[in-house]
């Protein structure tokens, strides 16, 4: 367990090519329990393959990743899913929701995955229904929901499972200005009323006014401070 104010989640000297072109060259960064951080950066500047090495998606070619104190780039395929599925939330662009499935059931999606039983898992999803103003649409498929719908039903599904980091990636790319707005006000607030740290990938800069810190990303190394002092 990570002490107060210590970093939960640490990068240092992350390195990652794709065959002949390198995408992180030493990139590296801190977050601490219960923190919002904003890495931001230009297209193609290495910011979404810091977060994937950072979450255990990818492994780094040279560097360390450390998750309370465990060493996430030498984890065991098995032991890195574990660690997704328990101790990680993702928000992406598109929400990628299950379409076969009900609003109701995408955000349990989780809970069933990790063997949670059907009634309790539902049980646990209805609940957050409220929170995230999606009571109307529980039952309705997500072709059937607005763009900034599906993005809360992301984040509530992101959350359902207690992570203690959770990782948006451009959460509101596809979004307007308003949907986008409601999507941020509601992740940060419920990830700071439940301690959960959240690393935020984004170019907008209105995006990134809602996290705590800003960290950039410019031709695969973080150009401000990363690391805590």
């Amino acid at each position: 367990m990570s002490e107060q104010g210590a970093p939960l989640l640490v990068g240092h000297g992350l390195c990652k090519s794709f065959g002949l072109t390198p995408a992180l060259r030493g990139a590296g960064l801190a977050v601490t329990a219960g923190e919002v951080l904003a890495v931001m950066g230009p297209s193609g500047s290495g910011k979404s393959t810091l977060l994937h090495c950072l979450a255990g998606i990818l492994t780094p070619d040279a560097g360390e990743v450390l998750f309370d104190g465990r060493r996430v780039d030498l984890m065991a395929d098995r032991e890195r899913s574990r660690l997704r599925r328990g101790e990680f939330g993702f928000v992406f662009q598109f929400g990628q929701l299950v379409p076969e499935l009900p609003v109701l059931e995408n955000i349990a999606f989780p809970l069933l995955l990790g063997g949670q039983r059907r009634r309790a898992a539902l049980a646990a999803a209805e609940s957050w229904l409220p929170r995230l103003g999606l009571v109307e649409v529980a039952h309705r498929l997500p072709g059937e929901i607005s763009g900034g719908q599906g993005q809360r039903v992301a984040v509530a599904r992101a959350l359902i499972a207690g992570p203690r980091v959770v990782f948006a990636d451009e959460p509101t790319g596809s979004l307007d200005s308003v949907a986008a707005d409601q999507v941020m006000e509601l992740l940060v607030a419920t990830a700071k009323s439940e301690r959960v740290s959240v690393v935020l990938v984004t170019h907008e800069p209105r995006v990134a006014a809602y996290a705590d810190r800003q960290v950039t990303v410019r031709d695969g190394q973080t150009m401000l401070p990363a690391v805590l002092a």
